[in-house]
């Protein structure tokens, strides 16, 4: 039987792992143990555990308490403890997910001690190497064995890195297997879909059930802890929602929610917190926020993960940032980065509020089954 470990550390993690564990437990219960680390980079009860006992997730066997600090200590502490980890359980393969500090110190543990890995959203790139999710990515995507890419420009970038696409197994660091294989989220999107609608209380909770409403979502340093970016962004959805009369609903981070008032201009402030149409909730959970995103009229966002989201559930998207990893979406015309400018914003709102019955979503992350052929060339290749 092949055996894997699993590293998770933050809560996009936690969820991209749902369906790999989903696609074992379902097919591939007799020829794939799966063994799951959580590092404890972001771990909290909110953040982690909830997650996790929502998703039907098997309980991590390790949890390794790392917590919070510096990207030098709390790399290090990682690879420590990973290490140990590794020689004792002795995987066949060890799985990574996207680009954070448990992704890093995960491939920096494994290669050390000659263990494959399997880096999943592999080719990922935003050209900006001031991002530290950036150096994760590529250094990540260079140690690994098998890489799986959610999109045919990942899976271009890393040709163009010196990855080849026509190597066949077996498969090596040294000789990497690289796949366009669809997007693990998309399959979870899916799946979870019909969970969200019968559980989630979320659009009742907050007098949204069939109403109109704009979504968004903000955490990045670089726009929480900038104060012009901040308050460019603030005056932007203040507008948005005085011209338009729609809310903007804001699930926010405690410390994004502390960053306003902290950085924030004080008339700005006092304006936003004035305004019933700029509503902002706690951190929500994953089913609510699929129930968030799937029945919102557009989306403003600087997460990946939320950019895609929006995709998935057919919504424009205007992106806060400079740069993004999910080009499609802005090729198809989904999606518009408008970074964190307030001219910018208002256009890209304009523009999509006039055409949004003219944009097109085409099936470009898959066929909702990424996670089954993950497992398989894992197998292929064991």
């Amino acid at each position: 039987m092949l055996k894997i470990i699993t590293i998770i550390g933050a809560r996009p993690q936690i969820i991209k792992a749902a369906a790999l564990s989903r696609a074992i437990s379902n097919h591939f219960r007799d020829k794939i143990q799966e063994i799951i680390v959580h590092t404890g980079q972001h771990y909290d009860e909110n953040m982690s555990q909830v997650f996790i006992d929502e998703l039907g997730i098997p309980k991590p066997n390790y949890n390794l308490g790392i917590g919070s600090g510096s990207h030098g200590k709390q790399t290090g502490r990682m690879i420590e403890r990973l290490e140990e980890v590794l020689l004792e359980e002795g995987p066949d393969y060890v799985v990574i997910y996207g680009d954070t500090n448990s992704t890093l110190a995960a491939s920096v543990a494994a290669s050390k001690i000659q263990i494959p890995i399997i880096h999943i959203e592999a080719g990922l790139r935003s050209f900006n190497k001031s991002m530290p999710e950036e150096i994760n990515r590529i250094m990540c995507d260079h140690a690994s064995t098998l890489l799986f890419s959610p999109t045919p420009t990942g899976f271009n970038n890393l040709v163009k890195e010196g990855f080849s696409a026509d190597t066949t197994a077996p498969f090596s660091a040294d000789h990497p297997g690289i796949f366009h294989c669809g997007d693990v989220m998309y399959d979870n999107s899916l799946f979870f879909k019909h969970f969200a609608t019968k559980t989630s209380q979320v659009l009742e909770t907050y007098d949204l059930k069939d109403k109109p409403y704009f979504l968004g979502t903000i955490h990045r340093n670089n726009n929480t802890d900038q104060p012009e970016r901040l308050n460019a962004i603030f005056r932007a959805l203040n507008s948005i929602t005085q011209t338009s009369s729609i809310p903007v609903v804001l699930p926010l981070h405690p410390r994004t929610d502390k960053a306003l008032a902290r950085n924030l201009d004080k008339d700005l402030f006092n304006q936003i917190n004035e305004n019933p149409l700029i509503k902002i909730l706690p951190p929500v959970s994953f089913l609510d926020m699929i129930m968030l995103e799937s029945n919102c009229s557009m989306v403003f966002t600087d997460s990946g993960g939320v950019q895609k989201e929006a995709y998935f559930f057919e919504k424009p998207c205007i992106i806060f940032r400079s740069e993004t990893e999910w080009t499609e979406i802005v090729d198809a015309g989904c999606g518009i980065i408008a970074n964190a400018d307030e001219e910018n914003i208002t256009n890209a709102f304009n523009y999509f509020h006039d055409n949004y019955k003219e944009l097109q979503y085409s099936p470009i992350f898959g066929d909702g089954r990424a996670a089954e052929f993950i497992c398989g060339k894992m197998l292929e290749n064991s």
